[in-house]
Protein backbone atom coordinates (compact mmCIF):
# COMPACT_ATOMS: atom_id res chain seq x y z
CA UNK A 1 0.00 0.00 0.00
CA UNK A 2 0.85 3.71 -0.95
CA UNK A 3 1.83 6.34 1.89
CA UNK A 4 -0.07 9.88 1.97
CA UNK A 5 1.99 12.11 -0.13
CA UNK A 6 0.78 14.71 1.57
CA UNK A 7 0.70 16.53 5.27
CA UNK A 8 -2.32 15.50 7.22
CA UNK A 9 -3.07 17.14 10.36
CA UNK A 10 -4.55 14.78 12.91
CA UNK A 11 -6.19 16.11 16.55
CA UNK A 12 -3.45 18.62 16.48
CA UNK A 13 -0.72 15.93 15.81
CA UNK A 14 1.42 17.08 12.70
CA UNK A 15 2.86 14.25 10.38
CA UNK A 16 5.08 14.93 8.30
CA UNK A 17 4.90 13.24 4.79
CA UNK A 18 7.16 13.13 1.57
CA UNK A 19 5.44 15.17 -0.65
CA UNK A 20 8.42 14.60 -3.84
CA UNK A 21 10.70 11.63 -3.81
CA UNK A 22 13.61 12.31 -5.71
CA UNK A 23 15.56 9.29 -4.68
CA UNK A 24 16.40 6.55 -7.07
CA UNK A 25 14.73 3.77 -4.61
CA UNK A 26 11.45 3.43 -5.00
CA UNK A 27 7.93 1.54 -3.68
CA UNK A 28 7.11 0.49 -7.31
CA UNK A 29 10.17 -2.01 -8.49
CA UNK A 30 12.65 -3.64 -6.90
CA UNK A 31 16.03 -2.28 -7.20
CA UNK A 32 17.95 -5.63 -6.78
CA UNK A 33 15.52 -8.23 -8.55
CA UNK A 34 13.54 -5.98 -11.20
CA UNK A 35 10.55 -7.60 -10.20
CA UNK A 36 7.00 -5.26 -9.62
CA UNK A 37 5.12 -4.99 -6.17
CA UNK A 38 1.96 -4.79 -5.84
CA UNK A 39 1.56 -7.41 -8.65
CA UNK A 40 -1.48 -9.77 -8.43
CA UNK A 41 -0.25 -11.75 -11.53
CA UNK A 42 3.05 -12.75 -9.20
CA UNK A 43 3.62 -12.55 -5.21
CA UNK A 44 1.78 -9.37 -5.18
CA UNK A 45 4.34 -8.17 -2.56
CA UNK A 46 3.19 -4.80 -0.77
CA UNK A 47 6.49 -2.60 -0.30
CA UNK A 48 5.69 0.28 2.32
CA UNK A 49 7.42 3.21 3.03
CA UNK A 50 5.77 5.09 5.71
CA UNK A 51 6.83 8.12 7.76
CA UNK A 52 8.50 7.39 10.42
CA UNK A 53 8.54 10.24 13.27
CA UNK A 54 4.84 11.34 13.77
CA UNK A 55 5.67 14.65 16.38
CA UNK A 56 2.77 14.08 19.27
CA UNK A 57 1.09 16.68 20.98
CA UNK A 58 2.48 18.71 24.03
CA UNK A 59 5.95 16.54 23.24
CA UNK A 60 8.83 18.35 22.58
CA UNK A 61 11.35 16.87 19.72
CA UNK A 62 15.05 16.28 21.46
CA UNK A 63 17.85 15.46 18.59
CA UNK A 64 20.22 12.78 20.33
CA UNK A 65 23.90 12.96 20.92
CA UNK A 66 26.65 11.88 22.98
CA UNK A 67 26.94 13.08 26.46
CA UNK A 68 28.61 12.60 29.83
CA UNK A 69 25.57 10.67 31.86
CA UNK A 70 26.96 10.79 35.96
CA UNK A 71 28.00 12.65 38.21
CA UNK A 72 28.99 16.44 37.82
CA UNK A 73 30.83 17.58 40.81
CA UNK A 74 32.34 16.02 43.76
CA UNK A 75 30.29 15.90 47.02
CA UNK A 76 31.93 13.66 49.76
CA UNK A 77 28.99 12.52 51.38
CA UNK A 78 27.05 11.41 48.32
CA UNK A 79 26.12 7.69 47.32
CA UNK A 80 28.59 6.53 44.69
CA UNK A 81 25.67 5.39 42.38
CA UNK A 82 26.11 7.69 39.54
CA UNK A 83 29.77 6.92 37.96
CA UNK A 84 31.23 9.22 34.74
CA UNK A 85 30.24 7.50 31.66
CA UNK A 86 30.17 8.94 27.77
CA UNK A 87 26.70 7.75 26.43
CA UNK A 88 25.37 8.29 23.13
CA UNK A 89 21.25 8.61 22.93
CA UNK A 90 18.71 8.40 19.87
CA UNK A 91 16.53 11.35 18.85
CA UNK A 92 13.61 10.98 21.01
CA UNK A 93 10.40 12.86 22.30
CA UNK A 94 9.98 14.41 25.75
CA UNK A 95 6.49 15.87 27.48
CA UNK A 96 7.11 19.42 27.74
CA UNK A 97 5.35 19.43 31.14
CA UNK A 98 4.82 16.68 34.24
CA UNK A 99 1.59 15.19 34.24
CA UNK A 100 -0.85 16.94 35.51
CA UNK A 101 -3.87 16.34 37.44
CA UNK A 102 -6.41 16.80 35.00
CA UNK A 103 -4.49 14.99 32.88
CA UNK A 104 -4.70 12.10 35.08
CA UNK A 105 -8.52 13.10 36.04
CA UNK A 106 -9.57 12.75 32.18
CA UNK A 107 -8.18 9.34 32.14
CA UNK A 108 -9.66 8.34 35.21
CA UNK A 109 -13.35 9.72 33.87
CA UNK A 110 -12.73 7.44 30.29
CA UNK A 111 -11.97 3.99 33.22
CA UNK A 112 -14.72 4.97 34.81
CA UNK A 113 -17.26 5.75 32.07
CA UNK A 114 -16.04 2.61 30.18
CA UNK A 115 -15.57 -0.04 33.15
CA UNK A 116 -17.18 1.98 36.35
CA UNK A 117 -20.59 -0.29 35.89
CA UNK A 118 -18.50 -3.68 34.63
CA UNK A 119 -15.34 -3.78 36.44
CA UNK A 120 -14.77 -1.14 39.21
CA UNK A 121 -11.82 -3.14 40.35
CA UNK A 122 -10.04 -1.70 36.99
CA UNK A 123 -10.68 1.83 37.73
CA UNK A 124 -9.79 1.98 41.52
CA UNK A 125 -6.13 0.30 40.03
CA UNK A 126 -6.11 3.55 38.31
CA UNK A 127 -6.68 5.82 41.39
CA UNK A 128 -3.60 8.05 42.51
CA UNK A 129 -2.74 6.84 46.61
CA UNK A 130 -4.11 10.55 48.13
CA UNK A 131 -2.94 8.98 51.26
CA UNK A 132 0.71 9.63 50.85
CA UNK A 133 0.11 13.42 51.61
CA UNK A 134 -0.64 12.04 55.82
CA UNK A 135 2.22 13.14 57.63
CA UNK A 136 2.24 11.77 61.48
CA UNK A 137 3.60 15.02 62.83
CA UNK A 138 2.28 17.58 60.36
CA UNK A 139 -1.22 18.64 59.62
CA UNK A 140 -1.58 17.74 55.83
CA UNK A 141 -5.49 16.65 56.05
CA UNK A 142 -6.55 19.20 53.03
CA UNK A 143 -4.00 18.39 50.65
CA UNK A 144 -5.04 14.19 51.33
CA UNK A 145 -8.90 15.21 50.80
CA UNK A 146 -8.37 18.19 47.67
CA UNK A 147 -4.84 17.83 45.69
CA UNK A 148 -6.07 15.48 43.25
CA UNK A 149 -9.96 16.66 42.82
CA UNK A 150 -9.96 20.05 43.41
CA UNK A 151 -9.45 23.05 40.69
CA UNK A 152 -6.87 24.82 42.11
CA UNK A 153 -4.79 22.27 41.74
CA UNK A 154 -5.41 20.93 38.42
CA UNK A 155 -2.08 21.91 36.45
CA UNK A 156 0.22 20.85 39.52
CA UNK A 157 1.62 17.21 39.15
CA UNK A 158 -0.10 14.61 39.64
CA UNK A 159 1.23 12.74 42.25
CA UNK A 160 0.95 9.35 44.57
CA UNK A 161 1.24 7.36 41.54
CA UNK A 162 3.49 4.36 41.13
CA UNK A 163 5.36 3.14 38.27
CA UNK A 164 3.47 0.49 37.41
CA UNK A 165 0.30 3.00 37.07
CA UNK A 166 2.48 5.20 35.54
CA UNK A 167 3.30 2.97 32.71
CA UNK A 168 -0.74 2.02 32.30
CA UNK A 169 -0.93 5.40 31.45
CA UNK A 170 1.00 5.63 28.84
CA UNK A 171 -0.69 2.64 27.02
CA UNK A 172 -3.80 4.78 27.37
CA UNK A 173 -2.62 7.50 26.03
CA UNK A 174 -1.39 5.85 23.13
CA UNK A 175 -4.21 3.81 22.53
CA UNK A 176 -6.74 7.06 22.70
CA UNK A 177 -4.10 9.39 20.24
CA UNK A 178 -4.21 6.79 17.53
CA UNK A 179 -7.56 6.15 17.96
CA UNK A 180 -8.53 9.95 17.50
CA UNK A 181 -5.86 9.61 14.90
CA UNK A 182 -7.85 6.89 13.22
CA UNK A 183 -11.42 9.31 13.60
CA UNK A 184 -9.13 11.88 12.42
CA UNK A 185 -8.28 10.23 9.03
CA UNK A 186 -11.99 8.69 8.72
CA UNK A 187 -11.17 5.38 9.23
CA UNK A 188 -12.84 4.68 12.26
CA UNK A 189 -15.94 6.41 13.42
CA UNK A 190 -15.82 7.95 17.61
CA UNK A 191 -16.57 5.42 20.18
CA UNK A 192 -20.44 4.63 20.64
CA UNK A 193 -20.54 6.08 24.56
CA UNK A 194 -24.20 6.03 24.62
CA UNK A 195 -24.34 2.26 23.96
CA UNK A 196 -22.47 1.92 27.76
CA UNK A 197 -25.83 4.21 29.20
CA UNK A 198 -27.58 1.27 31.02
CA UNK A 199 -31.21 0.91 29.12
CA UNK A 200 -35.20 -0.01 30.34
CA UNK A 201 -36.03 -0.68 26.04
CA UNK A 202 -36.25 -4.10 25.84
CA UNK A 203 -36.27 -3.57 21.93
CA UNK A 204 -33.44 -1.81 21.97
CA UNK A 205 -31.57 -4.95 23.76
CA UNK A 206 -33.27 -7.14 21.65
CA UNK A 207 -31.90 -5.16 18.77
CA UNK A 208 -28.40 -4.67 20.05
CA UNK A 209 -27.89 -8.24 20.87
CA UNK A 210 -28.46 -9.07 17.07
CA UNK A 211 -26.44 -6.68 15.90
CA UNK A 212 -23.18 -7.04 17.84
CA UNK A 213 -23.69 -11.12 19.14
CA UNK A 214 -22.84 -10.44 22.25
CA UNK A 215 -25.49 -10.36 25.46
CA UNK A 216 -26.31 -7.31 27.68
CA UNK A 217 -26.05 -7.74 31.03
CA UNK A 218 -29.41 -7.29 33.45
CA UNK A 219 -29.68 -4.98 36.08
CA UNK A 220 -32.27 -4.79 38.32
CA UNK A 221 -32.69 -2.16 40.74
CA UNK A 222 -35.43 0.26 42.39
CA UNK A 223 -37.00 2.75 40.42
CA UNK A 224 -35.77 6.13 41.46
CA UNK A 225 -39.14 7.74 41.06
CA UNK A 226 -40.68 5.21 43.18
CA UNK A 227 -38.64 2.79 45.36
CA UNK A 228 -41.09 0.02 45.98
CA UNK A 229 -40.85 -0.49 42.30
CA UNK A 230 -38.22 -2.51 40.93
CA UNK A 231 -36.96 -2.27 37.23
CA UNK A 232 -34.74 -3.86 35.24
CA UNK A 233 -31.82 -1.99 33.03
CA UNK A 234 -30.08 -3.45 30.25
CA UNK A 235 -26.23 -2.90 29.63
CA UNK A 236 -23.26 -3.83 27.14
CA UNK A 237 -21.72 -6.76 28.85
CA UNK A 238 -18.04 -6.52 30.03
CA UNK A 239 -16.58 -9.22 27.55
CA UNK A 240 -18.31 -7.06 24.76
CA UNK A 241 -16.99 -3.53 26.24
CA UNK A 242 -13.33 -5.51 26.69
CA UNK A 243 -13.55 -7.19 23.38
CA UNK A 244 -14.81 -4.83 21.13
CA UNK A 245 -15.41 -1.50 22.09
CA UNK A 246 -11.67 -0.27 23.60
CA UNK A 247 -9.40 0.00 21.27
CA UNK A 248 -6.10 -0.82 21.40
CA UNK A 249 -3.27 0.16 18.62
CA UNK A 250 -1.62 -3.45 18.52
CA UNK A 251 -4.70 -5.60 18.44
CA UNK A 252 -5.90 -3.12 15.31
CA UNK A 253 -2.42 -3.63 13.46
CA UNK A 254 -1.70 -7.28 14.74
CA UNK A 255 -5.28 -9.09 14.31
CA UNK A 256 -6.23 -8.82 10.64
CA UNK A 257 -10.11 -10.19 11.82
CA UNK A 258 -10.14 -7.14 14.32
CA UNK A 259 -11.90 -3.90 13.96
CA UNK A 260 -14.03 -1.76 16.80
CA UNK A 261 -18.01 -2.18 16.52
CA UNK A 262 -17.56 1.28 15.24
CA UNK A 263 -15.05 0.67 12.60
CA UNK A 264 -14.90 1.39 9.07
CA UNK A 265 -12.36 1.26 6.15
CA UNK A 266 -12.51 4.15 3.72
CA UNK A 267 -9.14 4.18 2.48
CA UNK A 268 -8.40 1.74 -0.12
CA UNK A 269 -5.03 0.28 -1.42
CA UNK A 270 -3.44 0.16 -5.00
CA UNK A 271 -6.29 -2.02 -6.87
CA UNK A 272 -9.19 0.22 -5.36
CA UNK A 273 -9.63 -2.31 -2.60
CA UNK A 274 -10.89 -1.26 0.99
CA UNK A 275 -8.16 -1.75 3.93
CA UNK A 276 -7.26 -1.13 7.16
CA UNK A 277 -4.88 2.08 7.86
CA UNK A 278 -1.19 0.83 8.65
CA UNK A 279 1.77 2.46 9.93
CA UNK A 280 2.78 3.04 6.38
CA UNK A 281 -0.15 5.39 6.30
CA UNK A 282 2.05 7.99 9.08
CA UNK A 283 -1.14 8.23 11.34
CA UNK A 284 -0.11 6.68 14.18
CA UNK A 285 2.10 7.59 17.00
CA UNK A 286 5.28 5.04 18.05
CA UNK A 287 3.74 4.82 21.82
CA UNK A 288 4.23 7.03 24.97
CA UNK A 289 6.79 5.58 27.37
CA UNK A 290 8.38 6.64 30.47
CA UNK A 291 12.17 7.46 29.48
CA UNK A 292 15.17 5.49 30.05
CA UNK A 293 17.17 7.33 32.72
CA UNK A 294 19.67 7.68 29.63
CA UNK A 295 16.90 10.27 28.25
CA UNK A 296 15.87 11.79 31.20
CA UNK A 297 19.34 12.99 32.40
CA UNK A 298 19.97 13.72 28.23
CA UNK A 299 16.63 15.68 28.22
CA UNK A 300 17.17 17.77 31.39
CA UNK A 301 21.14 18.93 31.01
CA UNK A 302 19.77 19.74 27.10
CA UNK A 303 23.59 19.64 26.13
CA UNK A 304 23.11 21.82 22.58
CA UNK A 305 25.68 22.61 20.74
CA UNK A 306 27.03 26.04 20.22
CA UNK A 307 28.48 28.08 17.01
CA UNK A 308 31.81 25.55 16.96
CA UNK A 309 29.67 22.33 17.14
CA UNK A 310 30.78 21.65 21.09
CA UNK A 311 28.52 21.85 23.89
CA UNK A 312 29.41 22.92 27.43
CA UNK A 313 29.64 19.71 29.97
CA UNK A 314 29.66 19.90 33.60
CA UNK A 315 26.83 21.60 34.18
CA UNK A 316 25.01 20.98 37.64
CA UNK A 317 21.81 21.79 36.99
CA UNK A 318 19.41 22.05 33.79
CA UNK A 319 19.46 25.76 33.61
CA UNK A 320 22.13 27.68 32.13
CA UNK A 321 25.12 28.34 34.67
CA UNK A 322 26.35 26.95 37.92
CA UNK A 323 23.64 28.93 40.89
CA UNK A 324 19.95 28.07 41.83
CA UNK A 325 19.25 31.55 41.49
CA UNK A 326 18.70 33.47 38.44
CA UNK A 327 21.81 35.81 37.76
CA UNK A 328 20.15 37.98 34.87
CA UNK A 329 19.53 41.41 35.17
CA UNK A 330 15.66 41.13 34.90
CA UNK A 331 15.32 38.10 37.67
CA UNK A 332 18.67 38.27 39.54
CA UNK A 333 17.93 36.76 42.82
CA UNK A 334 14.56 34.08 41.49
CA UNK A 335 15.12 30.84 42.35
CA UNK A 336 14.88 28.61 39.16
CA UNK A 337 13.29 25.31 40.84
CA UNK A 338 11.08 24.25 43.99
CA UNK A 339 12.92 22.86 46.89
CA UNK A 340 13.80 23.15 50.00
CA UNK A 341 16.80 25.82 50.99
CA UNK A 342 17.35 24.54 54.70
CA UNK A 343 15.46 23.07 56.97
CA UNK A 344 12.10 24.39 57.90
CA UNK A 345 12.83 26.70 54.51
CA UNK A 346 9.98 25.97 52.42
CA UNK A 347 9.20 29.00 50.62
CA UNK A 348 11.00 31.66 52.29
CA UNK A 349 10.21 34.24 54.25
CA UNK A 350 6.41 36.30 54.46
CA UNK A 351 6.83 39.16 52.01
CA UNK A 352 9.66 37.67 50.17
CA UNK A 353 8.63 34.29 49.21
CA UNK A 354 11.72 32.71 47.18
CA UNK A 355 10.51 29.78 45.56
CA UNK A 356 6.62 30.73 46.17
CA UNK A 357 5.47 26.95 46.91
CA UNK A 358 5.29 25.56 49.61
CA UNK A 359 4.37 22.22 48.44
CA UNK A 360 4.38 21.19 44.11
CA UNK A 361 4.01 24.19 41.49
CA UNK A 362 1.87 24.05 38.94
CA UNK A 363 3.64 22.44 36.09
CA UNK A 364 4.47 25.34 33.86
CA UNK A 365 5.98 27.40 36.56
CA UNK A 366 9.95 28.82 36.29
CA UNK A 367 11.96 28.89 33.05
CA UNK A 368 12.25 25.95 30.91
CA UNK A 369 15.10 24.72 30.28
CA UNK A 370 17.12 24.82 26.83
CA UNK A 371 14.99 22.26 25.46
CA UNK A 372 11.94 23.75 26.08
CA UNK A 373 11.38 21.14 29.30
CA UNK A 374 9.67 22.86 32.50
CA UNK A 375 10.53 21.31 35.91
CA UNK A 376 13.09 18.96 34.68
CA UNK A 377 14.82 19.98 38.66
CA UNK A 378 12.24 20.23 41.56
CA UNK A 379 9.13 20.36 41.93
CA UNK A 380 8.35 16.55 41.74
CA UNK A 381 10.88 13.50 41.07
CA UNK A 382 10.14 11.59 38.14
CA UNK A 383 9.74 8.09 37.69
CA UNK A 384 12.01 6.63 34.27
CA UNK A 385 12.05 3.04 32.88
CA UNK A 386 15.09 1.91 34.17
CA UNK A 387 15.65 -1.10 37.12
CA UNK A 388 17.70 0.50 39.81
CA UNK A 389 21.47 -0.94 40.18
CA UNK A 390 24.06 0.86 41.96
CA UNK A 391 26.95 -0.16 39.09
CA UNK A 392 24.68 0.73 36.28
CA UNK A 393 26.27 3.04 34.59
CA UNK A 394 29.16 0.99 34.75
CA UNK A 395 27.56 -2.15 32.35
CA UNK A 396 25.32 -1.05 30.34
CA UNK A 397 25.74 0.13 26.61
CA UNK A 398 27.73 2.81 25.38
CA UNK A 399 24.10 3.67 22.82
CA UNK A 400 20.51 3.91 24.17
CA UNK A 401 21.58 2.53 27.57
CA UNK A 402 19.14 0.82 29.92
CA UNK A 403 18.82 -1.53 32.35
CA UNK A 404 15.04 -3.76 32.65
CA UNK A 405 14.65 -4.93 29.47
CA UNK A 406 12.09 -7.95 29.14
CA UNK A 407 11.65 -9.41 25.59
CA UNK A 408 7.67 -9.38 25.62
CA UNK A 409 5.44 -11.12 23.11
CA UNK A 410 2.22 -11.66 21.97
CA UNK A 411 0.35 -14.16 24.04
CA UNK A 412 -1.66 -16.33 21.77
CA UNK A 413 -3.68 -19.67 22.49
CA UNK A 414 -3.07 -23.76 20.98
CA UNK A 415 -4.99 -22.13 17.63
CA UNK A 416 -2.64 -18.77 17.35
CA UNK A 417 -5.42 -16.54 18.53
CA UNK A 418 -4.06 -13.35 20.04
CA UNK A 419 -5.19 -13.09 23.88
CA UNK A 420 -6.88 -10.05 26.02
CA UNK A 421 -5.90 -9.05 28.98
CA UNK A 422 -8.52 -7.53 31.88
CA UNK A 423 -8.77 -3.87 29.93
CA UNK A 424 -8.99 -4.98 25.99
CA UNK A 425 -5.21 -5.03 25.50
CA UNK A 426 -3.14 -7.60 23.73
CA UNK A 427 -1.85 -10.06 26.73
CA UNK A 428 1.95 -10.49 26.74
CA UNK A 429 4.14 -13.09 27.76
CA UNK A 430 7.75 -13.69 28.48
CA UNK A 431 10.16 -16.87 29.19
CA UNK A 432 12.56 -16.57 32.19
CA UNK A 433 15.43 -16.06 29.63
CA UNK A 434 13.38 -13.18 28.23
CA UNK A 435 13.52 -11.18 31.65
CA UNK A 436 17.33 -9.33 31.34
CA UNK A 437 16.76 -7.05 34.35
CA UNK A 438 19.56 -8.89 36.56
CA UNK A 439 21.50 -9.19 33.44
CA UNK A 440 25.81 -8.84 34.12
CA UNK A 441 24.02 -7.64 38.05
CA UNK A 442 27.10 -6.30 39.47
CA UNK A 443 25.46 -5.07 42.26
CA UNK A 444 25.77 -7.33 45.23
CA UNK A 445 23.26 -5.75 47.41
CA UNK A 446 20.04 -6.56 44.92
CA UNK A 447 21.13 -10.43 45.05
CA UNK A 448 20.85 -10.85 48.93
CA UNK A 449 17.93 -12.73 49.98
CA UNK A 450 16.40 -10.62 52.67
CA UNK A 451 12.62 -11.80 52.58
CA UNK A 452 13.25 -13.82 55.72
CA UNK A 453 9.78 -15.22 57.73
CA UNK A 454 8.51 -13.38 60.92
CA UNK A 455 8.10 -16.29 62.32
CA UNK A 456 10.91 -19.11 61.60
CA UNK A 457 10.07 -22.66 62.86
CA UNK A 458 11.11 -26.51 61.31
CA UNK A 459 9.70 -26.34 58.30
CA UNK A 460 11.62 -22.85 57.02
CA UNK A 461 15.03 -23.57 58.88
CA UNK A 462 16.35 -25.70 56.59
CA UNK A 463 15.56 -23.37 53.72
CA UNK A 464 17.20 -20.50 55.46
CA UNK A 465 20.67 -22.43 56.02
CA UNK A 466 21.25 -21.96 52.40
CA UNK A 467 21.38 -18.28 53.25
CA UNK A 468 24.73 -16.86 54.72
CA UNK A 469 22.53 -12.99 55.03
CA UNK A 470 21.83 -12.15 58.76
CA UNK A 471 17.95 -11.88 58.62
CA UNK A 472 18.30 -9.38 61.50
CA UNK A 473 20.68 -6.83 59.46
CA UNK A 474 17.90 -4.01 59.40
CA UNK A 475 20.79 -1.86 56.93
CA UNK A 476 20.22 -4.76 54.38
CA UNK A 477 18.81 -2.83 50.95
CA UNK A 478 15.93 -4.28 49.31
CA UNK A 479 16.81 -3.64 46.17
CA UNK A 480 15.39 -6.61 43.21
CA UNK A 481 13.72 -6.68 39.76
CA UNK A 482 10.95 -4.06 40.70
CA UNK A 483 13.11 -1.47 42.24
CA UNK A 484 13.25 1.76 39.62
CA UNK A 485 14.48 4.80 39.22
CA UNK A 486 13.69 7.93 40.04
CA UNK A 487 15.16 11.45 39.27
CA UNK A 488 15.02 14.85 39.47
CA UNK A 489 14.50 16.28 43.25
CA UNK A 490 11.46 17.81 44.46
CA UNK A 491 9.66 20.18 46.76
CA UNK A 492 10.30 18.66 49.68
CA UNK A 493 14.13 17.71 48.53
CA UNK A 494 17.34 19.50 49.08
CA UNK A 495 19.54 21.40 46.40
CA UNK A 496 21.44 18.10 45.62
CA UNK A 497 18.73 15.84 44.60
CA UNK A 498 18.13 19.06 41.32
CA UNK A 499 21.18 17.92 39.92
CA UNK A 500 20.02 15.52 36.90
CA UNK A 501 22.64 12.59 37.53
CA UNK A 502 21.58 12.15 41.00
CA UNK A 503 19.55 8.67 41.47
CA UNK A 504 17.17 6.87 43.99
CA UNK A 505 14.90 4.64 43.30
CA UNK A 506 11.33 2.77 44.87
CA UNK A 507 9.55 -0.16 44.27
CA UNK A 508 7.33 0.00 41.08
CA UNK A 509 4.40 -0.24 42.46
CA UNK A 510 4.79 2.02 45.42
CA UNK A 511 4.12 5.65 44.97
CA UNK A 512 4.88 9.09 47.02
CA UNK A 513 4.15 12.76 47.48
CA UNK A 514 7.17 14.08 46.21
CA UNK A 515 6.93 11.29 42.63
CA UNK A 516 5.14 12.06 39.22
CA UNK A 517 6.32 11.82 35.97
CA UNK A 518 6.12 12.85 32.19
CA UNK A 519 6.20 10.55 29.02
CA UNK A 520 8.69 10.09 26.43
CA UNK A 521 8.07 8.36 23.10
CA UNK A 522 11.03 6.75 20.70
CA UNK A 523 11.58 8.37 16.82
CA UNK A 524 11.64 6.23 13.99
CA UNK A 525 14.04 6.02 10.91
CA UNK A 526 15.83 9.37 10.58
CA UNK A 527 16.93 11.19 13.44
CA UNK A 528 15.55 14.47 14.61
CA UNK A 529 17.03 17.43 12.49
CA UNK A 530 18.91 20.27 13.68
CA UNK A 531 16.70 23.13 14.48
CA UNK A 532 13.31 22.30 15.49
Amino acid sequence: MKTLSKILILSGVVVLATACNTRELNTKVSNTTGWAYYDRNTTNFEAQEGVGNVNPVGMIPIQGGTFTIGEKDEFLTAPRNNANRTLTVSSFYMDKYEITNLNWNEYLHWLEMVFGEVAPELVDKARPDQTVWRDELAYNDPYEVNYFTHPAFSFYPIVGISWTQAMAYCQWRTDRVNEMALVNAGAIAIPPFGDLIPTDDENYKDEWETATGYMMDAIEQPNPENPDEIITLYRPSYEWIRDKFVFNTEKYLLDPTYSPTYGKHPRTDSYGEFRKATRADGIFVTGYRLPTEAEWEFAAYAPVAGEDGLTIEGKIYPWSGYHPRDLSKKNVGQLQANFIRGRGDMMGVSGALNDHYVITAPVDAYAPNDFGLYNMAGNVNEWVLDVYRETSFQEVTEYNSFRGNIYMRPDRDSLGNLQMDSVGMIKLTYGGAEDKRDYRDGDFASVLHTDYPLVIDSATMDALTEFKTDPTDILCERIDKNSRVYKGGSWNDRIYWLNPSTRRYLDQDKSSATIGFRCAMSTLGDQIPSGI
